[in-house]
């Protein structure tokens, strides 16, 4: 080539090596101090938009995690709550067997009423808890119900029994006689909406329908026996013309006798009932009551209800959720208490021996309502236990996804860097020499 002065190609040449060089350290700087190969969607555009989903989908995996924490909290609070009703509940049914005993007097048995009433009046107000501002266990947040009615079953008896049956013929579940005698005494004891309704005559002819038939003619409170429903595989009779007919089994399939309120809700429970029979020399048949008084519920009474399920969403996706039903743990739910027409409010009584002995029953079936509310709290707060490190796990899986993509192999970037301002520095000695070059034709023109 020539020698000229206008185009020095060598040091144009050069220049532009040294820009790329210069480029090249720019981006090999950047990666260094940033401590990521991806800065910006120019240096990998689809690295870049699958590094920017996952950070996505780590942020609401953290936020899942949060969720989570904070709805076992809230449970928490609601278990407590339970707990401490169950604590109460257990103290009063020693209250109450204790007011079922004659060694009390009159005077002994209304102090225990009084400690009642204060129990009960705390069980409301643990079913008062909150947690920011929301109700818990007052029945606002159950699962959607058209509402349900208290269904009692009594696997104990024969399962050819009927409710038409006489008493004197039933049969244990083995096929063995009760041994009822006509000249016994059948005893049937109710506690409905917080009213114990107590009748007793003797046995004679009557059947197990009369039996719960014979409460309204001798309390002449109708409301109760006017909605029971009675129910088996081989017959069903009712009372009152709202009575569904109730069909129940054992787990292999055997028919049991059940019994249900036909008032739907927790202003029709039948808190708890007792049956009893005494023999002629006045003690009571405790091996013939174990079988017929053996009714269990089934079913809890419950008012009808929107859908008010606590929902936490644990998952990145829509609908990923735990929902759970909060249900009702007021006084009146759990049968301690009801609230007449009027709006007054009563509470169990026990000022009497006999309203004490029916009592006890109320007293188990509240405690099982109870328990069961607060292992169903304490399996969702295991659960979410689990959902926690569960969702621990996914972010740091998808963190480390996320940093294979993004984030640089500092060693090899300082190699890089050190190669990139190596050459930065050869370009510009480089361009020197060529810009020297021009200087050659100055001793031409001497």
């Amino acid at each position: 080539m020539g020698l000229v002065v206008k185009n020095n190609m060598s040091a144009i040449n050069t220049l532009n090596i040294m820009g790329k060089n210069s480029s090249a350290l720019s981006k090999s700087l950047q990666k260094v101090s940033s401590g990521m190969k991806i800065n910006s969607a120019a240096d990998n555009p689809a690295g870049y938009a699958i590094s920017e989903r996952m950070r996505t989908q780590i942020r609401s995996l953290d936020q899942d995690n949060q969720n989570a924490k904070n709805g076992q909290n809230m449970l928490k609070t609601a278990e407590g709550s339970v707990s401490s009703t169950v604590d109460i509940l257990k103290t009063l049914k020693e209250k109450v067997l204790d007011a079922a005993n004659d060694t009390n007097t009159t005077f002994d048995r209304n102090t225990i009423q009084d400690y009642m009433n204060q129990a009960i009046d705390q069980i409301n107000d643990n079913a008062n808890a909150s947690y920011n501002g929301k109700l818990l266990v007052d029945g606002s947040m159950n699962k959607q119900t058209t509402g349900a009615t208290v269904t009692y079953s009594n696997e104990s008896l024969d399962k050819t029994t009927t409710f038409t049956s006489g008493l004197t013929g039933l049969k244990d579940r083995n096929g063995n006689s009760l041994n009822i005698l006509e000249k016994d005494t059948v005893s049937i004891s109710y506690v409905v909406n917080g009213k114990t309704m107590t009748t007793s005559f003797s046995v004679g002819s009557s059947s197990l329908e009369d039996v719960f038939k014979s409460v309204t003619s001798a309390t002449g409170y109708g409301d109760f026996a006017k909605g029971v429903s009675f129910g088996n595989s081989y017959a069903a009779s009712t009372i009152g013309t709202t009575a569904e007919n109730l069909m129940m089994h054992t787990a292999d399939g055997t028919s049991v006798l059940s019994i249900s309120s036909s008032s739907m809700g927790v202003g029709g429970n039948i808190a708890g009932f007792t049956i009893s029979i005494t023999g002629t020399d006045g003690n009571v048949k405790k091996s013939v009551n174990s079988k017929l008084d053996s009714w269990s519920e089934q079913i809890s009474a419950q008012d009808k209800s929107n859908d008010n399920a606590v929902t936490m969403q644990i998952g990145t996706k829509a609908n990923q959720s735990i929902r759970v039903g909060l249900s009702d743990m007021r006084a009146q739910a759990l049968g301690l208490q009801g609230v007449s027409t009027d709006g007054s409010v009563q509470n169990l009584d026990i000022t009497t021996r006999a309203n004490a002995n029916a009592s006890i029953n109320v007293l188990d079936n509240a405690v099982q309502k109870a328990l069961k509310e607060q292992t169903k709290i304490g399996s969702v707060e295991s659960r979410l236990d689990y959902t926690q490190d569960n969702l621990t796990t996914q972010s740091e899986n998808v963190q480390a996804s996320e940093s294979t993509i993004r984030d640089a192999d500092m060693a090899k970037e300082m190699t890089e860097y050190t190669k990139n301002n190596v050459l930065m520095q050869a370009s510009q000695a480089m361009l020197a020499q060529a810009n020297q070059s021009s200087q050659n034709i100055l001793q031409l023109l001497q």
